[in-house]
């Protein structure tokens, strides 16, 4: 094979933007290294700089008819596109969050992002991979990037104990997914290749039922414990309350997106022929996940453990756009996680701002807030109703694409589980802003009342303004402005060949939303 041909079998441009991003990783570390801590004043703008340069070449590689590269390890069709650039642009904004706080901390800010960015490239993998080799090692990659950053602040036991705990659990649930995944292998007759697993799956015979079987169950607990869906989800409350607040806001939306990346392509492709199967047990857990979620979140008094309560319940709405297995559904997936990604780390940068100025994530804390810093108050209230899916926010909008998609699938029980738990979690969002906004002067609380004078010229406060200006706008107005968001990810999965190869019913998300139908479709 000559070199001419084998670059063409490579097709090394498909991960033009993981390339970039990992140049972007060895500027940070090498001129961290030179220059020392001095780096601090330039290094996160270069690292934003790179993510949305690899945002800008995500978006070159739109209508890129070649889409497979290294002999078919990597697939950058437009689905895999969207989920990478959810991450990057998740990984910019919480970039923007972290200066300040990672800054007063006292560690260093360059190894910070290097590690960060070394997760991204992780999650932007495996959004892509098409192969069980290409799969691990990307997933390995983000999920050994996550224990660093959860136990980065080194000299906090809090963030120790995270880390030790998400760190046991995780490689837990990483071997239990590598024993799935080796069954697929051999069941498979040593095939790697995703298609070609599903098209020898679809040919065996009942012999290999059970194997198959154990190997779903234990790849889809691997599955679950990425999206933090119940009862895989034991480390996210402890993990999110003792981790930095950058870093619970990284994991809570990109690790998630990776989760659901992952989920898709896996799936929908090699268990392709088990679908009833994989479908029951995602049933349970979206069932699980959106009761537990939101009836616990009630009872939290720590602001970043309700959120991690509130991120496990929307991780259980996400599903049903996976179970509903129609173009709506997985559009309105992609179009959730969109706006799932401003409205919830302009939530976390709320968080981190509060924390910065009265060192505590209490939510008794936040008592009498509007008083003294009106415009934190509006930023934390706007994300935090959009979460709960009040209109016109971004959220209300995610979740009626989400719960009309699972209706004309025929997900009935689902989606009135859905509203009736979005209910609920509206109790404990609206606790927090009424908590904020309703008290009296005489009713603050001890931090609010010894709240420092604001200013945005300390070391990092820009950056950390900028990302709350960003999410509040984003998710104010992507709800009103939501067509072009809407068309992105209506067009992410028509054009995505592994998934209308598994519709039977093919329906696009803006069919779904105008038509009214009197008996609905059934679940494929």
């Amino acid at each position: 094979m000559d070199v001419a041909n084998l670059a063409t079998q490579l097709n090394a441009e498909t991960i033009l933007p993981e390339g970039i991003v990992l140049t972007t990783l060895l500027l940070v570390i090498v001129g961290d290294s030179i220059v020392g801590r001095r780096s601090a004043s330039w290094t996160p703008y270069l690292a934003i700089a790179g993510l949305l340069a690899s945002i800008v070449a995500l978006i070159y590689q739109w209508d890129n008819p070649d889409t497979f590269g290294f002999l078919g390890a990597f697939n950058s069709d437009p689905l895999s596109l969207v989920f990478r650039g959810i991450i990057a642009l998740s990984t910019a904004v919480t970039v923007l969050m972290s200066v300040r706080y990672v800054e007063q901390s006292g560690t260093s800010l360059a190894e910070f992002l290097g590690i960060m960015l070394t997760a991204t490239l992780g999650g932007m993998f495996l959004s892509g991979a098409n192969e069980l080799v290409t799969i691990f090692v990307a997933l390995e990659t983000l999920s050994i990037s996550s224990y660093l950053l959860t136990g980065y602040m080194k000299r906090d036991t809090r963030s120790n104990e995270a880390a030790l705990k998400y760190l046991l659990i995780g490689a837990s649930s990483s071997a239990v997914f590598l024993y799935g995944v080796s069954l697929l292998y051999g069941l498979s007759g040593g095939e790697t290749q995703l298609d070609k697993i599903a098209t020898v799956i679809a040919q065996s015979d009942s012999s290999q039922a059970i194997g198959l079987a154990i190997a779903l169950v234990f790849t889809i607990t691997g599955i679950a414990f990425k999206i933090s869906a119940v009862p895989f989800h034991q480390w996210t409350p402890d993990v999110y309350e003792g981790s930095p607040t950058p870093v619970v806001a990284f994991l809570s939306v990109g690790s998630k997106a990776a989760g659901f990346a992952l989920a898709i392509r896996l799936l929908v492709t090699a268990f392709g022929s088990l679908t009833d199967q994989w479908h029951f047990v995602f049933t349970a857990l979206a069932i699980l996940s959106m009761i537990l979620g939101n009836v616990v979140a009630l009872a939290q008094t720590s602001m970043k453990r309700m959120l991690a309560y509130s991120s496990i319940a929307q991780a259980g709405f996400v599903i049903i756009g996976l179970l509903a297995g129609t173009d709506a559904g997985y559009a309105s997936m992609v179009f959730y996680l969109l706006v799932y990604l401003f409205m919830n780390l302009g939530g976390f940068a709320c968080v981190i701002l509060f924390s910065l100025r009265t060192g505590t994530d209490r939510i008794s804390e936040y008592a009498g807030l509007y008083q003294k810093d009106p415009l934190l108050t509006l930023g934390l209230s706007i994300c935090l109703l959009s979460l709960g899916g009040i209109p016109p926010l971004a959220g209300f909008f995610g979740k009626i694409y989400l719960f009309w998609a699972g209706w004309q699938a025929g997900l009935y029980l689902l989606v009135l589980l859905g509203l009736v738990t979005s209910v609920v979690s509206i109790y404990y969002y609206i606790r927090v802003v009424k908590m904020m906004v309703v008290k009296e002067p005489h009713e603050m609380s001890d931090s609010v009342k010894n709240y420092p004078e604001i200013r945005w010229n300390l070391p990092g406060m820009r950056p950390l303004q900028v990302g709350v200006v960003l999410s509040v706008l984003v998710t104010s107005l992507a709800g009103i402005l939501s067509n072009p968001l809407f068309t992105l990810a209506n067009d992410s999965v028509t054009k995505s060949p592994v998934l209308q190869s598994s519709i039977s019913a093919p329906q696009s998300v803006a069919s779904a939303m105008v038509e009214v139908k009197s008996v609905p479709t059934e679940t494929p």
